[in-house]
């Protein structure tokens, strides 16, 4: 079976162009940071993949955060007997490689990481120039402030922390952190 894996780091974002022409029977989405432990798309591709299969992604930033997690990924399919493709770099690897084909993944996974990292770095020289004229503002609250009071009254009263999130809209790690930036007055319970 052939099997498409599509990541794209925001709900916002397309996935379309990714596996675009590219025919699979059966495909797994994440709108996911690839820094993200959390991508279930990822776990339930994992999961369905067999000894035959064909996992095929658009390129190797797509599947992995960085080359330890792709050298991981890439070797836990093989492991089971699944061809890994990725489109964008023409490249295929089943396990039965030869040095070359490892020497490939090794630096094309190792080319992706630093391009990763020159992108982060040249974002963080932009936001501080940006902060430094006055116009970077950072990212906007979730809550308003008499939301987000109401909210942390309610968490140290002793309501779920999860069920807070979801009324609230906000994952619970942010529910976590309008507790810790709240000025402490009781001790909050670990309610979950």
């Amino acid at each position: 079976m052939r099997v498409g894996y599509v990541r794209v780091s925001s709900a916002l974002q397309s996935t379309v162009r990714q596996l675009d022409g590219v025919p699979v029977e059966k495909s797994f989405t994440d709108h996911a940071s690839g820094s993200s432990l959390d991508r279930p798309g990822l776990s339930e591709m994992l999961g369905f993949v067999r000894e035959g299969d064909t996992v095929l992604v658009h390129s190797m930033d797509r599947l992995a955060r960085d080359l330890d997690d792709l050298l991981r990924l890439v070797g836990q399919l093989t492991a089971k007997g699944v061809r890994v493709e990725f489109v964008k770099e023409g490249l295929a690897f089943t396990g039965d490689d030869s040095p070359i084909a490892k020497l490939m993944l090794g630096i094309m996974g190792s080319v992706a990481e630093f391009e990763r990292a020159l992108i982060r770095e040249r974002q963080a020289e932009g936001i501080a120039k940006a902060k430094a004229r006055g116009v970077y503002k950072g990212r906007q609250a979730k809550l308003t402030e008499a939301s987000a009071a109401a909210m942390v009254a309610r968490a140290r009263a002793g309501e779920s922390r999860a069920s807070l999130a979801r009324e609230y809209g906000i994952s619970r790690e942010t529910v976590y952190a309008y507790l810790r930036a709240a000025v402490p007055s009781t001790a909050a319970s670990p309610a979950e």
